[in-house]
């Protein structure tokens, strides 16, 4: 839209925010153009997401009156702490309905004081984060609202799943009970009649899913922590194994000044390294992690995953020393 255009659409945005209902004819007096203008700028307001009405009883538009704020009464810390997480973290996650994130952000910003407004946008110019790599989905808004509403409602769903384990497609019915977000992509879990048990799909590799007619009655006393239990991340194996790792001092504070896992305990050494500890169900998943501090970590316990870990070790020497 061009200036002149924009200023003219945001003063029928102010005018309809008034709670009176104008005519066409009424618009194009007030501004000075023509009904034909009118409409089009109305069509504006509609693309852009703005939900006015017209009452043919009144034979006049308005703007629907709980879609924007009314003020709000947020501190310094408060507006800027807000503001923060739809600016500038909602990046750092893949969010579903990020444009309706940042629209709901701007609701908020402009109806904050002036002077509050001034400071936070002067704030937010100094502040910056960089997203974490994460799993590309385009179709993320319209699986999770599918899912969301299944898990709400408690309505089967049936997926066409790409399993990496089985390499193939595969057909799924399955129970939702929850959505999770963790190591760089979004999950749901729940109960796969497929399979007979609880099971995890990865949101990305869902290739077409489809809502049920049939409901489900389970699910209320799914727990999320109960079922991961100790596992390193999100695959339990069924055995736990007492973890124990010293890091050389090159990475000691880095890796200890993270709290990796609920049961982790650390024990300085004089020399600057750390050992650190962990009660863990499985080593498949926590091998990955060790393996990537390379020649920075010995595994004092258990044998099975030191074993692991050399044997992993001399395919990385094999696989590269074939180039």
């Amino acid at each position: 839209m061009k200036v002149s255009k924009i200023t003219r659409v945001m003063k029928i945005l102010t005018a309809l925010q008034s709670g009176r209902k104008y005519s066409a004819d009424e618009l194009a007096e007030t501004f000075g153009t023509s009904r034909r203008t009118v409409f089009r700028d109305m069509n504006e307001l509609e693309a852009i997401g703005i939900p006015y009405h017209y009452d043919p009883k009144e034979q006049g538009y308005t703007i629907d009156p709980e879609f924007f704020l009314p003020p709000i009464d947020l501190n310094l810390q408060e507006a800027l702490a807000l503001l923060m997480l739809v600016h500038k973290a909602r990046n750092q996650i893949q969010l579903p309905f990020k444009h309706s994130a940042l629209l709901a952000g701007l609701k908020i910003e402009n109806n904050l004081p002036v002077k509050i407004r001034q400071y936070c946008n002067t704030a937010m110019k100094y502040i910056s984060t960089y997203p974490n790599a994460q799993a590309p989905l385009g179709t993320l808004d319209k699986l999770f609202a599918q899912l969301q509403k299944a898990i709400t409602n408690k309505i089967k769903v049936t997926l066409l799943y790409h399993s990496l384990y089985d390499n193939k497609d595969l057909d799924v019915r399955l129970c939702p009970y929850h959505l999770l977000y963790n190591q760089r992509a979004w999950y749901v879990l729940g109960y796969s009649e497929t399979y007979k048990s609880i099971r995890t799909f990865k949101l990305n590799r869902i290739k077409e899913l489809e809502l049920t007619s049939q409901r489900f009655i389970d699910g209320d006393d799914f727990d999320l922590h109960e079922y991961f239990g100790r596992a390193w991340s999100m695959i339990p194996e069924g055995r736990l194994y007492d973890i124990k790792l010293r890091f050389l001092p090159k990475v000691a504070q880095n890796v200890a000044e993270v709290q990796w896992h609920s049961t982790q305990h650390a024990d300085w050494q004089d020399d600057g390294s750390v050992i650190l500890q962990f009660r863990v169900d499985g080593i498949n998943e926590i091998s990955w992690w060790v393996l990537g501090y390379g020649d920075q970590v010995q595994i004092l316990a258990p044998k099975a995953l030191r074993k692991k870990i050399v044997t992993a070790a001399k395919k990385i020497i094999e696989l590269n020393e074939k180039i």
